[in-house]
Order: structure tokens, then C-alpha cells, then sequence
């Protein structure tokens, strides 16, 4: 279908090249009826296999297609989007699904997301009780689960992908208190955690595990990996009233909304998050708060 061949989304060129053959593979082997459904499904499949292919995760349709990873897609790749948009992208990419593998089994509902609450940073209050809520879980395994994302979100702007592989020797912490932690993968890097989180990564990192032993950093003692390893760990988790869930999308966006309103230098602070596109920064730029206009004067004469 010409429709099928001709698309091209707003994606940057290198990006396309890797990821559009399998993307028209899938939706020819779909069959679309229309070229309109051609055009919707390619340009849903397009920007949910173009966000995996940045995380670094899976990009084949068989994997982008998955329940688990729509929606994992939507609460983290398209925080900028309306509701209306979201919901389109879910519908499509869910009828794509449909029409390459079969029905859906009846496994409930997916639950509505609200576009402004997942690129909202948290509050100072709302960091406060997470961090309550976290030292407070029932076992030991919740504890320290929960604070070794905290440490890593709102610490570390690290996100589930790069949470879920990480060891306990990737965390380094010098004599003078400050903590590190070396991210694998794709995004490969070094980041010095922030100052008010490095306690809490440097123990959990002693507790994952003895000097010499390899094991991994988040869920020490769950050996088997997955996408859903975190989503699945935090829906375990107890919140008392009050709290706020943990999203680890908004933990990220905190980082980035701190950092920018601490005046961090552009490149460093992309380099310290992995971002290779500004496209994060302009999700987040709604909550950053603006100058006086006393201060934006001063600053602009210093220039």
C-alpha cells in the first residue's frame, strides 16, 4: 500500500532509517483497510518503536506491541501529549496489536493516565512523604527496593530501563560522602548523585551487596529481569494517604525541573541525564519556574 511506503514521521533521518523497514513490515502484515488506517497505525507504531529504540529497549513489534510496553510508552514517552492524543495512540497501537496477533486476553482494564501528572515533578512536600512513605514499607525487600529508586530517580534522573540492569558496584562512593553511579547501556555514563540523595544510595548499595560480589543493585535478591521489573516492584509497594504514587517518570522530571531552575549548564545537565534531543526538556518546561522580572533584567544585562 502506497500509503504504507510513503510514510515518513517527524523523527530525526538516522533514527527512521534503523526503525522504519519493521515498522512497514508490521503494518503490511496487518492488512490495513484504509489508507487513513495505514497512515494511523504507522505513525503510532513509528514514535512508540522510535521511544523504545532511545531507551534501549526491544523494537521489534512483537515486544513494542505488548500491553506492558504501550503502556509503558504512554506513561513515559508521551508526557508532553494531551489526554485525547494519548488515548489515540493506545487505541491504535492496541487495534495494530489486535489485527497482527490475535484478541487481547481479558486481563482488565488499563488504567487512565492524566498527561499533566506524569512530567509534574514533585514537590518538596511530596518528595518529603515518599521518602516517609519508603522507610516506612512492611519488609525489608519493600524498603530497600523503594529507596533505591528514590536514590535513582530523584537523585540520579535515571529511568526504569537504565534502573533495571544496574549492579551494586556500578554505585561508588567517596571517603567524603559523595555517591556515584555508573549507567549501562546505550546511555552509558557516569553521574554524581545529588547531594541530599547520596546517603540513601550509598546504603542501598551497601545492602545490595559485599565489596566483590556481583549482584544487582535494584531487587538484589530477584534474579529474573524484565521491562516491568520496576512497575511490577512499585505495585507491590504500601502509599499511606496522602502520598503520592511513585512514578518514576516524574521522579526524572524533578531531576531535570531541579536542574534547570539551578541554572546547570545545558550540556552537562543533558550529558548527566542521556538526553541526546531537547524534545524531555520541552515536556518539563511548563513547571519551571520563571524569573521575576527584576531578575530576568539583571540577567539579561549580564550577558
Amino acid at each position: 500500500m502506497d500509503a504504507i511506503e510513503q510514510y515518513r514521521p517527524e523523527l530525526p533521518a538516522p533514527v527512521w532509517e534503523r526503525i522504519g523497514p519493521g515498522c512497514r513490515r508490521a503494518v503490511t502484515r496487518a492488512k490495513p483497510n484504509t489508507p487513513k488506517q495505514a497512515r494511523d497505525w504507522m505513525g503510532a507504531l513509528a514514535y512508540a518503536t522510535a521511544h523504545a529504540d532511545l531507551c534501549g529497549r526491544p523494537a521489534a513489534a512483537e515486544q513494542v506491541l505488548a500491553r506492558e510496553a504501550v503502556e509503558w510508552f504512554l506513561a513515559t514517552g508521551c508526557l508532553h501529549l494531551s489526554d485525547g492524543t494519548r488515548g489515540n495512540y493506545r487505541g491504535r497501537l492496541g487495534h495494530l496489536r489486535r489485527a497482527l496477533f490475535g484478541p487481547d486476553l481479558a486481563t482488565g482494564k488499563p488504567a487512565a493516565y492524566a498527561g499533566s501528572d506524569s512530567s509534574k515533578p514533585y514537590s518538596t512536600a511530596e518528595q518529603s512523604s515518599l521518602f516517609a512513605s519508603a522507610r516506612f514499607q512492611p519488609t525489608a525487600e519493600l524498603r530497600h527496593g523503594s529507596l533505591t529508586l528514590l536514590a535513582l530517580g530523584l537523585g540520579c534522573a535515571l529511568d526504569s530501563p537504565e534502573i533495571i540492569p544496574l549492579r551494586a558496584h556500578d554505585v561508588r562512593v567517596a571517603p567524603n560522602g559523595e555517591a556515584a553511579v555508573a549507567v549501562r547501556g546505550r546511555r552509558a555514563r557516569l553521574v554524581l548523585c545529588r547531594t541530599s540523595w547520596a546517603p540513601a544510595l550509598a546504603e542501598a548499595a551497601a545492602q545490595a551487596g559485599e565489596p566483590g560480589q556481583v549482584r544487582y543493585l535494584f531487587r538484589p535478591n530477584g534474579y529474573a529481569r524484565n521491562p516491568n521489573t520496576v512497575t511490577n516492584f512499585i505495585a507491590r509497594t504500601r502509599t499511606s494517604p496522602g502520598t503520592p504514587p511513585l512514578v518514576m517518570g516524574r521522579a526524572r522530571a524533578t531531576w531535570l525541573v531541579d536542574a534547570i531552575e539551578a541554572r546547570m549548564h545545558l550540556p552537562t545537565l543533558m550529558a548527566a541525564a542521556g538526553l541526546t534531543t531537547l524534545r524531555s526538556i520541552d515536556r518539563i518546561m511548563p513547571y519551571v519556574r520563571n524569573l521575576t522580572a527584576e531578575q530576568a533584567a539583571a540577567a539579561l544585562k549580564g550577558l
